[in-house]
C-alpha cells in the first residue's frame, strides 16, 4: 500500500522540533526563515535590515517556543506566518513609539537610501508602500495584522482566518474597520492622497 504524503511538509519535522530535537528545529528555521524574512523586509520597509534581521530572529524563537501549543489547525508555514506579522507590527510600532517626539503628525514617506538608482515608477511604488506601512502603524494591532495578511500576503479571507484564529466574520469587520479608517486618515492628508495616488 503506498504512503501518503502529508499535505503539510514540516508538520513533521514541526513536531520534532517541538520535542527538542534539534536538528529538526533547525531544519525547520532554515526552511522558513526565507519566507519569514521576505514578509518581516516588506511590513518594516527598506533601509532597516538590522531591524528586519532582529524581527526574523524574534519571529523564529517566537515560533520555536510555540510550536508545543501549535494545534495544526493551519499549516506550519501559516502559523510561523502569523508569527512573523504579529511580531513585525509590533516592532513598527514600537519603533513609532520610539520615534514619536521626532517625527511630525503627518505620515512620512520613507526614503530609501538607495532611491537614486531607482526608476521613477519604482520610486513610487517604494513611496506608497512606506505610507501604507506608516499607516498601518495607526490601526489597533489586531486590525492591522489582518490588513498586513490580506495585502502583503495576499492571502484570501479565510487563510486570514486561519492564520490568525479569528472567526471569518470577525476577520471581514476586522478588514472593513482598517479600510474606513485608512480611507479617513487619506482623505484628512492631500499630500498623504497624492503619494497613494488616491482621487479625493
Amino acid at each position: 500500500m503506498p504512503t501518503v504524503m502529508s499535505a503539510d511538509p514540516w508538520k513533521q519535522v514541526a513536531n520534532q522540533a517541538a520535542l527538542g530535537d534539534r536538528v529538526a528545529a533547525r531544519r525547520l528555521i532554515d526552511g522558513v526563515s526565507p519566507t519569514l524574512l521576505r514578509l518581516v523586509r516588506t511590513i518594516l520597509g527598506p533601509g532597516r535590515r538590522a531591524d528586519v534581521e532582529d524581527v526574523t530572529q524574534e519571529s523564529l524563537l517566537q515560533l520555536l517556543g510555540a510550536l508545543e501549543s501549535f494545534r495544526g489547525d493551519c499549516t506550519v508555514a501559516h502559523f510561523a506566518c502569523r508569527i512573523a506579522v504579529r511580531t513585525a507590527v509590533r516592532a513598527r510600532r514600537r519603533r513609532q513609539t520610539r520615534d514619536a517626539a521626532t517625527t511630525a503628525d503627518s505620515v512620512a514617506v520613507d526614503e530609501s537610501p538607495a532611491a537614486g538608482g531607482m526608476a521613477d515608477d519604482e520610486l513610487a511604488a517604494e513611496r506608497r508602500r512606506a505610507a501604507l506601512r506608516a499607516l498601518l502603524d495607526e490601526l489597533p494591532e489586531a486590525q492591522a495584522q489582518t490588513l498586513a495578511l490580506r495585502i502583503v500576503l495576499g492571502c484570501s479571507m479565510a487563510e486570514v482566518a486561519e492564520t490568525t484564529g479569528a472567526p471569518l466574520n470577525t476577520v471581514r469587520s476586522r478588514l472593513r474597520l482598517a479600510k474606513e479608517a485608512l480611507r479617513r486618515r487619506i482623505l484628512e492628508d492631500p499630500a498623504l492622497a497624492a503619494v497613494l495616488e488616491v482621487d479625493q
